[in-house]
């Protein structure tokens, strides 16, 4: 008990889902069919996660995601305005690209420490991070775990379910920024570096959140070491966030180039292979292979266990057996009543609705996986706005995607404080209009 006691608190979520399963399992609950189906069908999903989450690791380690930022920074050229622009589309691709887990657990950090390099406190690129890895979820089946499941039950390939979904992902992209500019960005609301920005809130002590081994870690002590910034400099941009200006970084160079140009060549491949309709872990599976063996050769020490999620891939096994128990035992029905059986305009409304409002009280995965068992098979536009639902929705708690939980977590470890009722009260806000504006854009280009 001691020793589950000091894992960290993710850690022990993720067991208690599990063990919570399986005891569903034992006890007859869950029937053994159920679980099995379940089972094989996350079963590519898992081998996706795991891999995808190694390759973009080894990627941060070789300094990738280090180098866009200060380009990113560097092509903002001082205005905040056109930093504000690239932030939306560095999280926008690397969302779209390699999922938003990827974009919670990896971006934060360079999001951060970015902040430290231009100025401004590190909310408003906190809070751009994580509401793009949600709301940028929508256009490929690597975005996002549910994008698997619906393209699976609708039968649309990896362009075909962009080609249906552009639309909505451009409205919610769209509304995600005219959203981060008026409550995060735009002057007087973005704050400055160690400025008193009404913004910092005491939350849970730091200390029961730090990070463990794992996905990520290995950058903490250089974002807090960003956030710290040097005194120097921190005076020549203190109040940055009441002007339009800020001063560029210097440029950024890796230290080991070639591990740079491996990994950046496997990000690539992978990229590549997903247009080409390879099987997703497949091809992220062969990328992070790519990467490992690059590793290995240059920097044997940064390969270890701890790259491989082990808490994702507890938790989603566990998350998806309670909630097929819970499903077989009264919540299809619910929902199915809660979505209807309408494939027109308001029944596509309904079921965004129920998707992003069950997501916040509960979590995305599971209430999709519940929600799509309740959607008619013939009614592909009334899934794929429940899927605008769940994906475009969670953002309002901070447990309503695993994404925002990772994002969460990650803040708390680099002593980045976000107020949980702004994060609420912002997010709602951005929740209902951005699901609106994307389901209309769904419905418009049927």
């Amino acid at each position: 008990m001691r020793l589950f006691l000091r894992l960290h608190v993710l850690d022990r979520v993720a067991i208690g889902l599990l063990v919570v399963g399986l005891l569903c399992l034992a006890t007859g609950l869950l029937p053994t069919a159920s679980a099995g189906d379940a089972m094989t069908r996350i079963a590519p999903l898992l081998a996706f996660l795991g891999t995808v989450i190694v390759l973009a690791e080894l990627t941060s380690e070789a300094e990738v995601f280090d180098v866009v930022a200060a380009r990113v920074a560097r092509a903002g050229r001082g205005s905040y305005a056109a930093l504000f622009l690239l932030c939306v589309a560095f999280a926008s691709v690397t969302t779209i690209a390699l999922n938003l887990d990827t974009t919670a657990v990896l971006l934060t950090p360079v999001m951060l420490a970015l902040a430290s390099r231009v100025g401004i406190a590190a909310v408003p690129l906190a809070m751009t991070t994580v509401w793009l890895a949600n709301t940028a979820s929508l256009l490929l089946p690597v975005s996002n775990l549910t994008n698997l499941l619906a393209a699976d039950r609708v039968a649309l390939s990896p362009l075909g379910l962009a080609s249906r979904m552009w639309a909505p992902q451009l409205a919610a992209i769209a509304v995600t920024m005219v959203c981060l500019w008026l409550f995060y960005w735009r002057r007087g609301k973005r704050g400055g570096a160690g400025a008193d920005t009404g913004i910092e809130q005491a939350l849970p002590d730091p200390g029961a959140l730090a990070p463990a081994a794992g996905p990520g870690a290995a950058r903490a002590d250089a974002v807090r070491a960003g956030n710290a910034g040097d005194a120097g400099d921190a005076g020549d941009v203190r109040g940055a966030g009441n002007t339009d200006r800020y001063r560029p970084p210097e440029v950024h160079r890796p230290a080991d180039p070639v591990l740079f140009r491996a990994c950046g060549l496997a990000c690539a491949g992978f990229l590549i292979a997903i247009l080409a309709d390879v099987e997703l872990w497949v091809a992220s599976a062969t990328a992070a292979a790519v990467a490992v063996a690059a590793f290995a050769v240059r920097r044997r020490s940064a390969l270890r266990l701890s790259l491989v999620p082990w808490r994702l891939l507890v938790m989603v096994p566990g998350m998806f057996l309670v909630v097929e128990t819970v499903n077989v035992n009264g919540l299809h029905d619910l929902l199915a009543s809660a979505v209807g059986h309408d494939g027109g305009l308001l029944g596509l409304f309904r079921a965004a609705a129920v998707g992003g409002g069950l997501s916040n009280v509960l979590n995305n995965l599971p209430v999709y996986l519940a929600g799509e068992a309740a959607v008619p098979v013939e009614n592909h536009d009334q899934l794929l706005a429940l899927l605008i639902g769940t994906n475009v929705g969670p953002v309002v708690t901070p447990w309503a995607s695993l994404a925002t939980l990772l994002w969460y977590e990650r803040c708390h470890a680099y002593g980045v404080r976000v107020p949980v009722a702004r994060l609420m009260g912002t997010g709602a806000v951005l929740a209902v209009a951005a699901v609106l504006a994307s389901v209309v854009a769904l419905t418009l280009t049927a």
